[in-house]
């Protein structure tokens, strides 16, 4: 339960954040986003729309057509932080102010909603539309999440650059280029890769949520104990640094007595380290 009320104050926290960033410090400087909060913003320049009442509309209608890619538990948070967000989204309009220096806007605007998100994906939510769409290029088109979403955000804020200008799409691009480093921070540092050593009475079903849920391979391991020499399955698979807390609520869900160690990857090389085979498909093992 102390788990849960943390992850719900991070949420909340993190919504607020994320909302202040865009109303504070993007709208009022002409800035856009990434993903699906770009989209919200650019409906707004264009037509005037609430910013709160486009985002959950967009985002609550691709959580529906994507919640079977997620845990329960990460649905749950996900559809608490679209809904918080819009709200505040909502609430905090018309508070920021134009700056004369752009490059401070966008730096701080950046921040705070890489603040709100890292806090957000650190509950073990996710910020919704963006990583959705990315979860369902994955599975019918064979591209990585991370490329998936790296391509949907460039697309993003290049239509936007055809409303606010090149130059404000410029300032966009190290706006997001900032929250990105600043949720890396939040999560788990510098590191690109995590490997984890997963042993557990359960093992098969954990392999299959992980695979399901996670796109990820998986590889079994035969083990014995070196204490009682029982026979048993080792799983390890290898992440990053994004998916570390949605794998660690994911294993909780299943086993809560599993046995799980992680440590930094230094370097990986070889084909399909990244978890996918030349031809694009999710490499099984």
């Amino acid at each position: 339960m102390q788990h849960h009320v943390r992850d719900i104050i991070f949420i909340i926290i993190g919504s607020f954040l994320f909302a202040l960033g865009v109303n504070y410090f993007v709208i009022p400087n002409q800035l856009s986003e990434g993903g699906i909060i770009g989209i919200t913003i650019v409906t707004y320049y264009l037509f005037g729309w609430s910013p709160g009442v486009v985002n959950f509309i967009l985002n609550t209608t691709l959580v529906a057509l994507g919640y079977r890619f997620f845990t329960k538990r990460t649905i749950f948070y996900t559809i608490l932080s679209i809904f918080l967000s819009s709200v505040f989204l909502h609430i905090t309009v018309g508070w920021g102010e134009l700056l004369e220096d752009k490059l401070l806007a966008a730096l701080f605007a950046g921040l705070a909603v890489g603040i709100g998100l890292g806090l957000i994906f650190r509950a073990g939510g996710t910020s919704g539309g963006t990583t959705i769409l990315a979860r369902l290029a994955n599975r019918f088109f064979g591209w990585s999440v991370g490329n998936a979403m790296l391509f949907i955000d460039i697309a993003v804020i290049s239509i936007s650059a055809f409303i606010i200008g090149r130059e404000r799409a410029m300032y966009t691009l190290i706006s997001v280029y900032v929250g990105a480093k600043v949720i890396d921070a939040l999560l788990e540092g510098a590191e690109e890769r995590s490997a984890v050593m997963i042993m557990s009475e359960k093992h098969e079903a954990i392999r299959k949520s992980i695979t399901d849920k996670l796109s990820r391979g998986v590889t079994v391991l035969e083990a014995h104990g070196g204490y009682t020499g029982a026979e048993k399955d080792v799983l390890y698979v290898v992440i990053n640094k994004r998916e570390i807390v949605q794998l660690k609520k994911l294993i909780e869900d299943i086993d809560e007595n599993s046995y799980v160690t992680l440590h930094k990857v230094q370097e990986i090389f070889g084909k399909g380290y990244k978890g996918t085979h030349p031809s694009g498909k999710m490499l099984k093992w």
